[in-house]
């Protein structure tokens, strides 16, 4: 094989003169391949020597902070964040299909009509509780629950970015630098809420606008370093609420929880990792590691092998064996709903975050699955027999028999867009199956109020097993009222009025939640099925009719009432997470391509390596 020219072989021996290159070109071909190979070999082993310091210098952006103050029990070796070549994982996302001019239209008619309802609640926002945590949609003013830090505000940053309303995220942003995280006196920090709120909120602005705003990830550090305090307890298991004083060092001290909800141990892993991958500080993936680690160890070792209980003592934890285990109890509950949720929504997500190269987060999923799969995950009965799945909870007493509490809770529908996604990750077709059905579950609950607007929580009946589900509605009547005689279980149902399939209202209220609308968009991009783009379309319209207010939108008392009551309520997740949500059903696929970026458990989208 012969070269041209000298400049076709430079590109080859760059950074050698042209007399090399000249002298090259007099060899014989084996002679220049021989010495091309040497060279190839020389480059690889120098690459894998230093791979350490390429990896420092891809750091998109390194930061080193100062630790607020010194640490009572300092890690001596902090676990380092896995640092080889990410796996190629299997696609999530089906891959683009043919749109026609009639289906566009009616496509981005509904973007806009959801772009429009956002405006709305996010002028209200800046008119009445601008910089503040929460607007009351109703009466106006604002509330402060998570420290007076412009939650709305931060948790809202990627979504303004998605829906490209550039104006308002620099207005946005020019109030971020007015925060100051690290001074607050006597302020009450919920490490869980403030974490996938404002942490996220920030790291997913600076991935989405390709780290063009430094000042997002300086924020990101200086909070971090507030709540990583949180994990220097005895044990390294995090303080799930505590006090912060900037002045008072005996504020503290803080200490792990002998009752502390599962959802907060183990649903901090992403945003602290991907923090650690962007500054190249292995302290936050240490962090969370360790509590993780403790999760693994135990996870066949609770009252529901391979599920970990909603409660947990975390004082036990990576202690002597003589403290006995953190998950002895009596009454113990096992769900994926509310005080679980996002501990198992997050390993998948980490698995994929990780590039593939932490293999625990798959075992631990697939450990849970089929536990789930087999005692919380059933048929309810409905008059359609409707091939729907629900996760109900598991309730279990010390040396009893599990039992089933055959529930839905909003929160559990995340459920179905986490199983979907699991099932493309590791090749489990079963579990994309699953993922539809719950989703589908979700979409039944809405259609069946009069309100179109699925309840907090409510009961069902079970059916025996999942393949065959007729309709009996004896059977019904008696799972509302076996007691009851007829007159007495008619006034009762039209009281309540629950539709055919629906056994009780434990909770009527919308709390503007987007679980069940995050597994519609999850399972329209997974199979571009247009069945989803209309469930949910009929989703918002209900939403719509019922929560939007002068000022913005309201939660909602209870939606079995045709005209529900509003409640002067309106949470950062609206913004943040429910309306992102619909944006996003309705977007191109290629905008946040699940094939590219991690949702944490606030819709905020990280960077995938």
């Amino acid at each position: 094989m012969a070269y041209k020219d000298k400049d076709s072989l430079s590109i080859h021996v760059r950074g050698f003169d042209d007399s090399f290159v000249t002298s090259a070109m007099r060899r014989t071909p084996t002679q220049r391949i021989l010495r091309l190979l040497g060279l190839t070999f020389f480059v690889v082993g120098c690459v894998y020597f230093f791979r350490d310091s390429f990896f420092q210098a891809s750091i998109p952006y390194k930061i080193v902070p100062t630790p607020i103050r010194p640490e009572r029990f300092p890690v001596s070796q902090p676990i380092p964040l896995p640092r080889g070549r990410a796996k190629k994982l299997p696609k999530i996302q089906h891959a683009p299909v043919a749109e026609t001019k009639q289906a566009r239209k009616v496509r981005e008619h509904r973007l806009g009509e959801v772009r429009s309802e956002f405006l709305h609640a996010w002028r209200g926002y800046k008119k009445e509780a601008w910089a503040k945590d929460e607007l009351k949609p109703i009466n106006g003013g604002y509330k402060t629950p998570f420290c007076g830090w412009a939650a709305t505000l931060v948790d809202t940053l990627d979504t303004l970015w998605i829906m490209e309303l550039y104006d308002e995220f620099e207005l946005a942003l020019a109030e971020l630098k007015n925060i100051d995280f690290t001074h607050k006196e006597g302020c009450q920090i919920n490490l869980f809420e403030t974490t996938i709120r404002h942490l996220g909120g920030m790291i997913a602005a600076f991935d989405l606008s390709d780290g063009q705003y430094p000042i997002l990830i300086e924020k990101s550090v200086e909070l971090a370093e507030v709540l990583y305090t949180a994990f220097d307890t005895p044990n390294r298991m995090p303080s799930p609420h505590y006090l912060w004083s900037a002045t008072n060092p005996d504020a503290n001290d803080h200490f792990p929880s002998s009752s502390i909800v599962l959802a907060v141990l183990g649903s901090l892993s992403v945003e602290f990792t991907r923090l650690a991958q962007i500054t190249g500080n292995d302290k936050y993936f240490d962090a969370i590691q360790r509590v993780m680690n403790e999760l693994e160890k135990w996870q066949d070792n609770t009252g529901l092998p391979g599920m970990w209980p909603a409660m947990v003592d975390s004082t036990k934890i990576n202690q002597t064996i003589a403290l006995g285990s953190p998950f002895e109890g009596g009454d113990e509950l096992y769900t994926l709903g509310a005080l679980a949720d996002s501990t198992y929504e997050y390993l998948p997500k980490q698995y994929m975050l990780l590039g593939g190269q932490s293999a625990s987060y798959r075992t631990m999923y697939e450990k849970f699955i089929e536990v789930a799969q087999r005692d919380l995950f059933f048929r309810p009965m409905t008059v359609a027999e409707d091939d729907i799945l629900i996760s109900g909870a598991v309730n279990r007493i010390a040396g009893k028999p599990i039992r089933l509490n055959p529930e839905l809770q909003h929160l559990a529908c995340f459920t179905g867009g986490m199983v979907a996604i699991a099932g493309k990750l590791f090749n489990r077709p079963e579990d994309v199956a699953d993922g539809a059905r719950l989703a589908s579950g979700c979409v039944w609950a809405y259609e069946n109020t009069v309100s179109g607007i699925m309840p907090e929580t409510f009961t069902t009946v079970p059916c025996k097993n999942r393949s065959k589900c007729p309709w009996n509605t004896k059977t019904w009547l008696n799972a509302i009222d076996s007691a009851g005689n007829e007159e007495a279980l008619r006034d009762k149902i039209r009281y309540s009025k629950v539709a055919p399939g629906m056994v009780a209202i434990q909770d009527g209220r919308y709390l503007l939640r987007p679980e069940a609308i995050e597994s519609v968009f999850i399972l329209h991009r997974i199979t571009a099925d247009p069945q989803w783009a209309e469930s949910g379309w009929k989703m918002f319209k209900a939403i719509q009719a019922h929560t939007k207010t002068e000022i913005a939108h309201s939660a909602i008392e209870n939606v079995m009432e045709s005209f529900p009551e509003k409640v002067d309520e309106m949470e950062s997740f609206w913004l943040a997470e429910t309306l992102k949500y619909f944006y996003l059903l309705y977007s191109k696929p290629s905008v946040v391509n699940l094939d590219e970026y991690v949702l944490n458990t606030e819709a905020h989208p990280l960077k995938r390596p």
